[in-house]
């Protein structure tokens, strides 16, 4: 019977398909919920279109992704494959259906397949009735079946014994855990019981019915406030009036609870309200409130039975009755320094206390000083900020400051501003400030002990605003302590504080503190300037203080030559310099600095600097001997040219003059007719040697030379000869002929001319010839002319000389002092050409003794090897 079955619901769905499948397979039964850990039995039904080529045999199973063991299957007939798994206890699965022919897989069919729990017995059932809205009833489904589960409400009327009457049943569905009646669906009883029936595909289960009667879980609706108000002369006191909900039952007594909150603390207090059924009103009292404190104000009521309350009315708020500040202002001020002569600027700033109760809205403040020494000049300011800028000059000042309202004024809050010149004591002698996990601490010492009142001022390093400034009174304490809350992390905060002795304030001791540290946000930068040999001053600036973000402790100097190893060198915070020594010379170094505090460092941009090849000390070293030398050459030159004559005399010394010689005794007679002699035996004993020129022969053509110079030489060799002859006669007088005969060898008739070089200068830029010069021609014996016939023709030669223009100057070798003396000759160059066609027994000569132009005196023969004895 039950494989008949089968095979009825095979054909019935075999022209069924799955969206996924090939559309003639199908499996059964489809979609199923079953219970966790049970066993799964599922058919594969093959379609007419694989029957001739394909069986049941072909079919194989798998779940979600793997393959079901062969043992589980059960081939049913030719069509048909069925699959058994046992203990299933997966909540969700996919059982799919597959052919295989040839290797291949085909999917022909799946499904999903999910396990559950029947439902359990539904519990803890509980209704709220929002009166003239809805009855909702809430309950507990035990565990989760995760399998689809349908609940139904059951609302019922109950008589004596537990009996319901079965034509009062009334029912709600819902696929939660709550369901609910609507109005009007939801009559007044207090004999109703509710009952939960759950229910799916693998049972169902049913809750006792649960009486509950209305009355105990009504909810009314929040009432309405009407008004909240004070009442004039009474303080500390508001009155509230409210009116209830039209749908409230009439035979029920209420009860009210009034919430009164303070909205200067956030304080709240309630206060309970019972009235009876016939109220549809209700007030209170709120006593022992604070005077000019706002309020607000809330209502909520319940039925005495009910469990429910309303919900919260909405908030009114009022204001108790205002009373006069009883508390003076916290009162601390700042003093610049004097902008100009005879004015300060003070800063003002106070707060109120916060006191409790507070005593009621401030409506401005006043403000009143005067000269110490002076009451009468008092002056009023009326502010209604919490701040004041007061221009005052140097004397000491009383200022006193009250809040007021409409009830009247504060106790007044003094402070006393000293004068200018006013010397104040230091009592602090040290103070120190430290953090904890939650609190900033401040602690210090003051030397006198009669000193109770202080105050602590703190603010941000880089604030510039006196009145962004905060302030603490501490009284009977040498600490003060404050949440860091107030302080933020990583700024410096300027901490000090005031001794007020009297109405005097002394010096105050300040300090700066982080309360919280990190590394610098960046590092400094680093100067090299201009680097030394082996050396280089390293400088910096300091951080700005918005990026220290902690106390600078100290900077490391990091420097590294190229393809060397990095060294490193730490100072501390004050110093913003460094020199680096031993570098080595003429590399390049790559130097960076980092700033540190107690958090970490941070470093600066990198920057290259090149050592010197050489430094100031090489240099001088090099350059000193240069310049000693170059001073001793300098000096040397100076001195040989300021001490010439004497270098002069030592290295080329004076020739001595004949004339002056005592070897030989000249002829008197013939020296004194002979103007050549008497030149030189005049001139020579006042000239010096270095002022004597000797003048040589004037020979225009080179050719006569020759035959001149051995003239010379013979006529000489003769004189000589003579003389010599009348050295060996001892002291005999020369006869007349053979002085005759020496006087024609020292004839002037020999031409010569002057060689001096100022002379020849002066020649060349006063003389212009008259005539042209000739070429000499002289014969033997006109070398040994007598003297008259060469005096007779002086003039003409003087005349002829000055007329000279250019003279070349060549060294000869002169006749007169064999190989000793060398004589010069000046040729003249570049002659006109008429003058070599006249007669050459022409001569122009200059005299044989002259004076020259300055004054020198010229010997014209040279006088040596002449051996005649004195």
């Amino acid at each position: 019977m039950f494989s008949f079955l089968i095979w009825m619901f095979v054909l019935l769905c075999s022209s069924i398909a799955d969206e996924n499948s090939i559309r003639d397979a199908d499996i059964f039964p489809s979609s199923p919920e079953i219970e966790r850990g049970s066993t799964l039995k599922l058919f594969c039904v093959l379609g007419k279109r694989y029957t001739p080529h394909r069986n049941a045999s072909h079919i194989i199973w798998k779940l979600n992704h793997e393959l079901i063991a062969q043992e589980n299957y059960n081939t049913v007939n030719e069509t048909v494959s069925s699959i058994t798994i046992h203990n299933f206890t997966y909540s969700k699965a996919h059982v799919k259906c597959f052919t295989k022919d040839l290797g291949k897989e085909q999917l022909l069919v799946h499904t999903e397949v999910k396990s559950g729990f029947p439902p359990d017995t539904p519990g803890n059932i509980s209704c709220i009735y929002y009166v003239n809205a809805e009855l909702t009833c809430t309950w507990t489904s035990g565990r989760e079946t995760n399998l689809m589960t349908n609940y139904t409400l059951y609302r019922k009327i109950m008589i004596e014994g537990g009996m319901t009457l079965p034509n009062t049943v009334v029912s709600c569905q819902s696929k939660m855990e709550s369901c609910s009646f609507y109005h009007p669906d939801t009559p007044y009883s207090s004999s109703f019981c509710f009952q939960v029936k759950a229910e799916n595909v693998l049972g169902e289960a049913s809750s006792v019915c649960v009486p509950i009667p209305m009355e105990k879980i009504e909810k009314f609706a929040p009432p309405e406030i009407l008004s909240v108000k004070k009442i004039t002369g009474i303080k500390q006191l508001l009155t509230v009036t409210w009116k209830m909900p039209e749908e409230i039952n009439a035979s029920q007594d209420l009860t009210c609870e009034v919430q009164c909150r303070n909205l200067y603390s956030n304080s709240s207090k309630l206060v309970t309200v019972q009235l009876n059924s016939a109220d549809k009103t209700g007030s209170c009292n709120l006593t022992g409130l604070w005077d000019s404190t706002e309020y607000s104000v809330a209502i909520r009521c319940k039925s005495v039975f009910s469990e429910f309350w309303s919900e919260w009315s909405r908030e009114k708020t009022a204001s108790t009755e205002e009373e006069a500040p009883s508390e003076k202002v916290d009162l601390w001020r700042v003093i610049e320094s004097s902008h100009s002569a005879g004015s300060r600027s003070v800063h003002l700033m106070w707060k109120p206390l916060n006191n409790f109760p507070p005593s009621g809205r401030i409506l401005g403040y006043k403000i009143q000083y005067f000269p110490e020494k002076n009451a009468s000049l008092k002056m009023t300011n009326i502010s209604t900020d919490k701040k004041i800028i007061l221009l005052l000059n140097e004397d000491a000042y009383i200022i006193s400051i009250t809040a007021y309202n409409s009830a009247g004024n504060s106790p007044e809050a003094i402070l006393r501003i000293p004068s200018t010149h006013e010397k104040t004591s230091q009592i602090i002698e040290t103070m120190r400030t430290f953090t904890t996990n939650e609190e900033v601490v401040v602690e210090w010492i003051a030397s006198k002990r009669e000193v109770t009142e202080y105050v602590v001022e703190w603010y941000e390093e880089l604030e510039t605003d006196p009145s962004g400034r905060s302030w603490q009174y501490v009284s009977n304490s040498t600490n003060w302590k404050a949440n860091k809350e107030n302080f933020k992390p990583f700024i410096c905060y300027n901490i000090s504080v005031y001794p007020l002795y009297g109405n005097k304030v002394a010096a105050p001791y300040s300090i700066q503190t982080y309360i919280q540290e990190k590394k610098p946000s960046e590092g400094p930068m680093a100067d090299t300037g201009i680097p030394g040999k082996n050396e280089v001053t390293i400088k910096w600036k300091e951080i700005s203080k918005d990026k220290r973000n902690g106390f600078i402790s100290n900077y490391t100097i990091f420097y590294k030559p190229e393809d060397g190893k990095e060294l490193n060198e730490t100072v501390n915070s004050d110093v913003l310099q460094y020199r680096l020594k031993s570098l080595q010379a003429n590399t390049q170094y790559t130097v960076y600095i980092m700033a540190s505090n107690e958090a970490g460092g941070t470093s600066g941009e990198p920057k290259t600097f090149k050592t010197l090849k050489f430094d100031k000390e090489d240099v001088i070293f090099i350059a000193l001997p240069i310049g000693l030398s170059m001073l001793f050459l300098l000096g040397l030159w100076i001195t040989c040219i300021l001490k010439k004559h004497t270098f002069k005399k030592v290295c080329w010394p004076d020739i001595p003059n004949p004339a002056e010689s005592i070897a030989v005794e000249w002829p008197l007679d013939a020296s004194m007719n002979n103007s050549f002699l008497k030149g030189v035996t005049s001139e020579a004993k006042t000239t010096h040697f270095e002022d004597v020129s000797v003048l040589e022969h004037c020979f225009p053509e080179e050719s006569q030379e020759g035959s001149l110079l051995k003239n010379c030489e013979n006529c000489v060799s003769e004189c000589t000869d003579i003389n010599t002859k009348g050295m060996i006669n001892g002291d005999k007088k020369i006869p007349y002929n053979e002085e005759k005969e020496v006087a024609k060898c020292f004839s002037p008739s020999m031409p010569y001319i002057i060689m001096d070089q100022d002379t020849r200068s002066q020649m060349h830029s006063a003389l212009i010839p008259a005539k042209e010069i000739q070429p000499i021609e002289m014969l033997e014996d006109d070398l040994c002319e007598s003297q008259p016939t060469s005096i007779k023709n002086e003039e003409n030669y003087n005349e002829e000389v000055l007329k000279l223009k250019d003279f070349s100057e060549k060294a000869l070798f002169n006749p007169y002092l064999k190989n000793s003396v060398k004589t010069r000759e000046f040729i003249s160059e570049n002659l006109p050409e008429h003058s070599k066609n006249e007669p050459k027994s022409q001569s122009t000569v200059l005299p044989p003794f002259q004076q020259s132009v300055a004054g020198k005196s010229y010997v014209t023969l040279d006088m040596f090897r002449l051996a005649t004895a004195h």
